[in-house]
Parts: structure tokens; sequence; C-alpha cells
């Protein structure tokens, strides 16, 4: 969505478990105007019903995990490399994890070169191999927004203070917001994260922080 010459910031936004990036991309219709946002799709689709109706991707399993997440990270950079050139030099990057696709964010963001202006976890867990030290290294000096639904029965308050917990273990700053809901991206909370053109989010964008 949205002209990369005319672009005032970029983001890219990660879908969930069995989603398609088509359907993922609907919360952020008429959010486009004076920026490029790009939902790439997992490389891994398959049947999510059992009459083979649906279908759905993944980022990835845990069968040849290491080489998925090599696959991963090196598609996101190549698209990443394809986007960043297309807009105004200097175009401050965002990216948006939701569900599955926050573990896919945090893995890119601590293999990859390209700068992120922001880190946006939604109703998701960060990944379990990285400790508090390469947190730090890769992490500190990115906005890094958590997202919580406070009706999310698929990732829980626990979940989202495992992850505060290893934020702040790590020496990160970063921001907590909660709404009214569940598992999925509420539309007037991604308006707020989204947030004025241009630039970063002052001070608190909605919800409760922790």
């Amino acid at each position: 969505m949205g002209d990369p010459a005319l672009a005032k910031d970029i983001w890219i936004v990660l879908h969930g478990y069995g989603q398609l990036a088509r359907f993922f991309l609907r919360p952020f219709e008429g959010l486009g105007s004076g920026r490029l946002i790009a939902a790439p799709e997992g490389l891994s689709r398959f049947y999510s019903d059992i009459a083979h109706t649906r279908v759905g991707a993944t980022w990835m399993t845990r069968e040849d995990r290491d080489h998925e997440i090599m696959d991963q990270t090196a598609y996101l950079d190549r698209l990443a490399d394809h986007l960043l050139p297309q807009c105004p030099p200097g175009t401050p990057l965002s990216v948006l994890g939701f569900s599955q696709g926050v573990a896919t964010a945090c893995r890119w963001a601590l293999s990859t070169k390209v700068t992120m202006d922001r880190l946006v976890l939604w109703g998701g867990t960060i990944p379990p191999e990285p400790d508090a030290s390469a947190l730090h290294e890769k992490l500190n000096g990115t906005k890094i927004v958590l997202v919580h639904g406070e009706q999310d029965r698929l990732v829980n308050e626990e979940a989202l203070l495992r992850n505060v917990s290893r934020l702040r273990e790590a020496c990160i700053d970063h921001q907590t917001i909660r709404f009214t809901g569940g598992h999925e991206l509420e539309r007037l909370t991604l308006k707020r994260i989204l947030g004025p053109l241009p630039g970063p989010m002052d001070g608190p964008v909605g919800g409760t922080g922790l």
C-alpha cells in the first residue's frame, strides 16, 4: 500500500500463523497515505482446514529449524533491499510482527544490518534463543512497542510479562500498549501506533503502559 516515491515512512508488517498477506493487510486499509506498507507472506503455504478449501501460510516450523530461520531472514533482507531504494533517502523503517510474526520480526531484527526505527511486537512472544546480551546489542536504540489484547486467549498476560521481563533484563527501553480485545489487529490501536506522519511517537500511545 502506498507510493514508495512519496513515502515518509515504511512499514513492513508480518502476519501470524495460518494467515495470508493480502488478508492481513485489510486492517491497514486507509492508513497508507504518505507511507509505504508492505506485507510479505510466509514462505510455506498449507491447507488450514480438513476440506482443503482454506489456505494459510507459516513463517517456519520446527522441521529443519535453523535453515528455515536463515531463509526467512534472507527473504526479509531482500525485501528491504528492494523497497528502501524506491523511497526518499533517509525514510525511516518500522517493522510490525503479529502473533507468529513477532518471533519472525525479532529474529530478523537480531540478524539484519537494516536499520529499524521501530519494532512493534503485537500478540506474540520474543523467541527463546537470544540472551539478554544479544537483545541489548541489537535492539538497544530501536523503539520497541509491545501490544497486548486484554482478552487474548492465545497469548496471555503471562506471555506478555515474560516479554517485558526479558526486555528489562536486557536494559531495553520499551512501551507496552493494552487494548480491550483479543488476538487481533484492533483498528484504533493500529491507527494510533502508526501515528501521525512523519516520525516517531511522542509518549504513550493509547492503552495502559507497564
